[in-house]
């Protein structure tokens, strides 16, 4: 198992995604009280984590599952390439849920300076469903991926999870708002998976159900539209209830890649999809991050 395997198969161009509901959440709470520097990191760091977990549990179930085939479309990685094998893949999987397990107590810690406050136990508890969620989402003997059920664990783990629940120990309150930009992060998030499966929906086919798969290849890009609408309509209402001046909409800046996103999501198929994920990716960081400075400055 050599080091370039192991950063193959963590798709760091996956990590802005699960950093853009921290850097919102971070800054959206930054206006409320000052920071603590080593939660932030740590916030950062667990997230980070918990990604790279999830990227390394989705390569080894869906080589197990005999969905990474030679046919499929997406990129292939280190196993299937013969870079790493099953029982190295494992050991790294254990080592990541050991590393995501201590960052996030070191997180709880910090933010609450001891983990016998009820609010720590709870965020123990969450964090615990979140490497349970990393791990079998194509692992174990009925993975939720497979049937469908993917999309709804990303919103809320990838959503209302990171955005809130960094909200939260950045500031030590909590407002209903919060929810609405969790839920935009939430879309986005989604939208990734969702093109994800529309490029895979042949290979997909004999091994697992999506959601893409059950809807088919039209209404699957229906529902990526609404994903990415719906990810922007609920972060303008947020901005307009907390509008202080034109800088709460300097997301509005990051309009046009999502347009060109959806037009290629509308005009390839197959492995041409390919680049509108990273696309997509990128963009909701710059969505996440821009927003949350625009808010901040305002």
């Amino acid at each position: 198992m050599t080091a370039k395997a192991c950063l193959r198969s963590m798709r760091l161009r996956t990590l802005p995604l699960s950093l853009a509901g921290i850097v919102l959440g971070v800054l959206l709470a930054a206006g409320q009280q000052e920071l603590r520097p080593l939660t932030v990191l740590l916030l950062a760091l667990t997230t980070v984590c918990l990604q790279i977990l999830s990227n390394l549990s989705n390569e080894l179930g869906d080589t197990l599952s005999g969905t990474d085939r030679s046919d499929r479309q997406g990129i292939h990685y280190s196993i299937q390439d013969g870079e790493m094998t099953v029982p190295e893949m494992k050991r790294l999987i254990i080592f990541f849920a050991c590393l995501s397990a201590a960052a996030g107590s070191a997180m709880v810690m910090s933010a609450f300076g001891t983990i016998r406050d009820p609010r720590a136990a709870a965020f123990l508890v969450l964090g615990a469903g979140a490497i349970w969620a990393a791990v079998h989402y194509t692992l174990g003997k009925n993975p939720y991926g497979y049937r469908g059920l993917g999309d709804i664990f990303v919103f809320i783990f990838f959503g209302l999870a990171t955005v809130c629940g960094s909200y939260y120990l950045s500031c030590l309150s909590w407002s209903p708002d919060i929810l609405l930009p969790a839920s935009a992060i939430g879309c986005f998030s989604v939208g990734v998976l969702n093109v994800n499966n529309i490029r895979d929906m042949k290979s997909d086919a004999a091994t697992r159900k999506t959601v893409a798969l059950r809807l088919g290849l039209r209404r699957a890009r229906i529902y990526q539209t609404a994903l990415i609408a719906a990810g922007w309509v609920l972060m303008t209402v947020y901005a307009a209830m907390h509008c202080e001046g034109w800088l709460d909409f300097l997301y509005v800046a990051t309009l046009g890649s999502f347009c060109v996103h959806l037009k290629g999501v509308w005009a390839r198929e197959d492995r041409a999809l390919d680049p509108m994920l990273p696309m997509l990716v990128f963009s909701a960081f710059l969505f996440a991050a821009m927003a949350g400075i625009g808010n901040l400055l305002s």
